[in-house]
């Protein structure tokens, strides 16, 4: 298919504009060759000194640091006792690991579908999906909005089940003035370079049950534990340690710790200013009849990760594809998330079908990812409006 360019006149910019960037200053690089200078690059101090502040920022009581957000997610799922022949519910909107840290146990996903104007999970598609194999929901927290937690842990706690909160997006928002992170039962954090804090790679599960915590610590580490409390042998000596579990390396090194711990010095400078794109976007979209703006529950306190374009097919005489490619003609490099997870060919050979959650279905294919992130200038924001409302003017029917 053709690229639909508008003919005539320049693009509204002359260099391509990222739908996701990080933000690397001169203390974070410090941070970094600090450690590198240091006695330990892995398993060293960092790493408590990043739970820790983990722990401080979101009120929960126990964090533990890992390799990145699909293993925390992993880890989450085995630490809730999720095993073969169980069923996890979650969101088909979504990265991919948030289904698959249920395979990786042998269990089942389950796929409930989203509201479609939040577009998180649905409470009452989770409940309706319950089955007496269900033993975790894993509510993602899309585009850095919360899920509807109080409705969420009231299902989870009348069915016996474990709340497992993908946080991947979530990093700085809040929930009826709570930071996310303490508010399930298992909380998980993402830290990959398009995040709003990143080490280049690292995860993160929180929580405020000290069983599960402990569990956590197992599988971060092959299982293996020098924990006297736990030990079944007695020790030959100060070097003794035990594998009591099959755990993974699910390490984080004390370089990415570093990182990570300088960019949440700057957290809310980060969330002040997506705040500020996001306002400007809203502002902007609101007025065009071609475009839905994604509504929010007043519970949620937003740090958006993600900005979700949402079209109108009916007012416009292109379809998703081609508004996609006019918005890379104008050098507005823009991204789609997500494809519904059982699309998926690996999901359809397990037996998934398209239609079954048909609000998710819908939103997949009207939706763009438009550039959101802390460097963008204020010229950046109005170039991406501009070139949002020079095709759907454009293009209007």
């Amino acid at each position: 298919m053709e690229k639909p360019a508008i003919e005539g006149g320049k693009p509204v910019r002359e260099t391509p504009i990222y739908y996701g960037h990080q933000y690397i200053d001169d203390a974070d690089i410090q941070a970094v060759v600090d450690v590198m200078k240091s006695d330990y690059l892995t398993c060293g101090p960092k790493i408590g000194e990043l739970e820790n502040k983990l722990c401080t920022l979101t009120g929960a009581k126990y964090a533990v640091v890992c390799a990145n957000g699909t293993a925390a997610l992993h880890m989450a799922a085995l630490a809730a006792g999720v095993k073969e022949g169980d069923e996890v519910i979650t969101t088909p909107i979504t990265f991919a690991a948030s289904a698959n840290c249920a395979l990786y146990c042998g269990a089942r996903p389950v796929f409930a579908d989203i509201d479609p104007e939040t577009y998180n999970i649905d409470p009452k598609k989770v409940e309706a999906a319950i089955t007496p194999a269900t033993k975790a929901v894993v509510a993602v927290d899309y585009t850095g909005q919360s899920a509807a937690l109080d409705p969420l842990r009231d299902i989870c706690k009348r069915h016996g089940l474990t709340l497992i909160e993908d946080g991947a997006h979530v990093i700085g928002t809040k929930y009826k003035g709570q930071p996310n992170g303490s508010l399930s039962d298992m909380t998980t954090f993402s830290f990959h370079p398009v995040k709003t804090v990143t080490g280049g790679e690292g995860g993160a599960v929180l929580t405020n049950d000290e069983a599960l915590y402990n569990k956590l610590l197992l599988f971060r580490a092959h299982g293996i534990t020098r924990d006297e409390s736990l030990l079944e042998h007695e020790p030959d000596g100060p070097w003794y340690y035990e594998q009591i579990a099959l755990g993974f390396n699910y390490r984080m090194t004390d370089m990415q710790a570093a990182l990570i711990i300088s960019q949440l010095d700057k957290l809310p400078m980060f969330g002040r200013r997506r705040k500020e794109i996001v306002k400007r976007y809203d502002e902007a979209f609101s007025k065009m009849p071609e475009l839905f703006v994604q509504r929010e529950i007043p519970e949620s306190d937003t740090t958006r990760h993600l900005y979700i374009l949402r079209l109108v097919p009916e007012k416009l005489t292109i379809d998703r594809k081609q508004f996609f490619a006019a918005l890379a003609a104008e050098n507005v490099c823009c991204n789609v998330h997500y494809i519904p997870t059982y699309y998926f060919p690996y999901y359809e050979k397990l037996g998934y079908k398209r239609g079954i959650c048909p609000n998710a279905e819908k939103l997949y294919g009207e939706i763009i990812s438009l550039p959101l992130y802390y460097a963008m200038s204020d010229e950046d924001v109005e170039n991406v409006i501009e070139a949002v409302r020079k095709i759907a003017d454009f293009y209007r029917v």
